[in-house]
């Protein structure tokens, strides 16, 4: 189980993702699309992948998807990387 998060991780484009919604809290796709310079669909994509793996969570503001890191996501993250604020495309 926590292989399959570690993995979740380890794609390049969902680390600096973890890594924003680490760093800014609560964020919609529209946010993380531009702070990781991918396309909406691409982010949405990883969004609901690390979703599936237990390492973020969504919850709906009315028409707005709003995503966050669990605190288990948080551990892994921490553990996997020492980046504080640096996010990398």
């Amino acid at each position: 189980r926590h292989a399959a998060k570690a993995k979740a991780l380890s794609e390049p484009t969902r680390l600096p993702i973890a890594i924003a919604l680490r760093e800014g809290g609560e964020m919609c796709v529209c946010d993380l699309s531009w702070i990781v310079g991918r396309q909406d669909k691409i982010v949405s994509h990883h969004l609901l992948l690390l979703r599936g793996a237990g390492i973020a969570t969504s919850r709906k503001d009315g028409r707005m998807v709003l995503y966050s890191m669990t605190k288990s996501g948080e551990a892994l993250l921490e553990a996997v990387t020492d980046e504080r604020s640096e996010v990398t495309a």
